[in-house]
């Protein structure tokens, strides 16, 4: 399975020339659903991405939780996670199954309360 569909390629770029736009405007951002839920079967790493960067599409914008109990909002490297291997040695996969339910704001406070990524 490829890590990331056409769509969703689509759409994380539309909402990083967005929020480049807004950050030059006047500075603030928009909180975004998450585009995609990528996972580490046999691991705890989880990402929840809402963006990628419009100068540099590998650079993709998100919460990450690589399962040491601090999750954080930063910037990753799409090919980085494409060469992840599990314990196992299982490439990360997408959850074909995500839905979100909000903007990645309130998946960061949960995972901060929670010590991980709860969706």
């Amino acid at each position: 399975m490829k890590l990331l569909t056409q769509e969703q390629i689509d759409r994380l770029a539309q909402n990083g020339s967005a929020n480049a736009e807004r950050i030059e405007d006047d500075g603030n951002t928009i909180d975004f659903e998450p585009v995609v839920k990528l996972f580490l079967p046999d691991g705890a790493a989880t990402w929840l991405l809402t963006e990628t960067d419009p100068e540099d599409p590998d650079i993709a914008f998100g919460l990450c939780d690589l399962g040491f109990g601090s999750p954080e909002l930063g910037s990753v490297r799409l090919s980085e996670i494409a060469s992840v291997r599990g314990r196992l040695g299982m490439p990360v996969e997408r959850d074909i199954h995500f839905a979100p339910t909000g903007g990645l704001s309130a998946y960061a406070k949960a995972a901060s309360k929670a010590g991980r990524i709860m969706a």
